[in-house]
């Protein structure tokens, strides 16, 4: 797996907002089959940031309803990535 498949993209909450403010941690959507390691070297590589610490969560598709269908949204993985002291991605700079 490449190192540009591995991160889908970033997580915009007011919890994950407050995290990154808080305790220099950044959210992110991730590849289903990344394992913790590689999702370190990706970041690292990708945003030239030294990682401490990496947790993931497999967070499970919500079941919708629009009338009488019902579908559900996709499974994803989620992965917490702190930064150590000093370090920092922004990913909306300008806006």
């Amino acid at each position: 797996m490449k190192q540009y498949d591995i991160i889908r993209g970033p997580v915009v909450t007011e919890k994950t907002t407050l995290q990154k403010e808080l305790n220099n941690q950044v959210t992110l959507q991730v590849d289903k089959k990344a394992n913790r390691l590689e999702i370190k070297d990706a970041v690292e590589r990708n945003f030239n940031t030294k990682v401490k610490q990496v947790r993931t969560i497999q967070v499970k598709g919500k079941v919708k309803q629009r009338g009488r269908i019902i579908g559900k949204r996709k499974d994803w993985k989620k992965a917490v990535v702190t930064l150590m002291p000093g370090q920092r991605i922004d990913f909306f700079e300008g806006v």
